[in-house]
């Protein structure tokens, strides 16, 4: 989820590949029973392109009963990508959107110069059992958008572009990719597309995108040479071209785009260029100066101590 209370991941396994210029292996946090892998940041990398936060939310199946309670939370300074396989989660935000996020649907939240928003199981999910599973990310926005006004875009999953290679599918979620393109918001160039290889299959990841990395969902990839087993994420070097193959089948969201070309400073859900800028949020969520979440009043994640 978007809100996140564990541990950045630690560095990953050692690789033989040439063109992987990192590996990690997501940090695994349990939230109440709902197990969120955290890929970025991590200590050997903190950004790919924009993306600063990628975490894998599940798979898992909830009882009736269980739910996800992610209660009213602040952001600023970055856009929050949402992208489910299975479930649903109802997002609410401080704009005044209630939207149910169904699978496939891209999602995007930008906060600027501040949002809050919350994610719970809809209501009349509840009693039944069912699967969530998914992918959040955050973009960090160039400087010149850090402070624009928040906004939130929901685009849906027959909306997106789709490359049919026979073995090889991809659904280009942001941006564009083999010449199909996403209508979804870019703040800066951005890379996001969710590969589908059936067994024996392969696709080429071109070297158009400043910054490039795979995570692998499922199934098991090749790179190479080099094997690659699900919920590890791969840099790869700039410039070079990229096969991947599977034996068996898999998937695999490949993400990335230009370097923001300045650093930025991550502090539990706000994102900035500047040290300031954040102590200033913080400031503002202890003195409940962000605005409230229509629909959801009550409850609130206090900031961290």
């Amino acid at each position: 989820m978007s809100f996140f209370p564990g541990n950045d991941p630690e560095p990953g396994d050692s690789f033989a590949c040439d063109a992987i210029e990192t590996l990690v292996v997501p940090k695994v946090s349990d939230i109440g029973g709902f197990e969120v892998r955290r890929a970025l940041p991590s200590l050997k990398r903190k950004l790919v392109g924009p993306f600063i936060f990628f975490d894998r939310m599940g798979p898992a199946t909830f009882r009736p009963g269980e739910a996800i309670d992610v209660r009213p939370h602040p952001h600023i300074g970055l856009s929050t990508v949402t992208y489910l396989y299975d479930g649903t989660i109802r997002h609410r935000d401080s704009l005044g959107t209630e939207m149910v996020i169904a699978p496939g649907d891209i999602n995007l939240m930008t906060a600027g110069r501040g949002i809050v928003h919350s994610e719970r199981s809809p209501e009349e999910t509840r009693q039944t059992a069912r699967r969530i599973s998914g992918l959040q990310t955050w973009l960090a926005l160039p400087d010149d958008k850090e402070e624009i006004a928040p906004s939130f875009e929901n685009t849906d999953a027959a909306s997106m572009g789709v490359l049919d290679g026979g073995k090889a599918q991809a659904r280009v979620l942001i941006g564009s990719f083999h010449g199909v393109s996403s209508p979804v918001t870019q703040f800066s160039e951005t890379l996001y597309v969710d590969v589908t290889l059936a067994p024996g299959g392969e696709i080429e990841i071109p070297a158009d995108a400043e910054e490039r990395a795979v995570y692998v969902v499922e199934g098991e990839i090749d790179i190479a040479g080099d094997i690659f087993a699900p919920d590890r994420l791969l840099v790869f070097r700039p410039g070079d071209r990229i096969v991947v193959r599977s034996e068996r089948g898999a998937s695999f969201m490949l993400f990335g785009g230009a370097s923001l070309g300045s650093r930025r400073y991550i502090w539990w859900n706000f994102v900035s260029s500047s040290r300031e800028r954040i102590e200033q949020a913080k400031e503002e969520w202890k003195s409940r100066c962000f605005d409230i979440v229509p629909g959801d009043e009550e409850e609130f994640i206090p900031l961290p101590e």
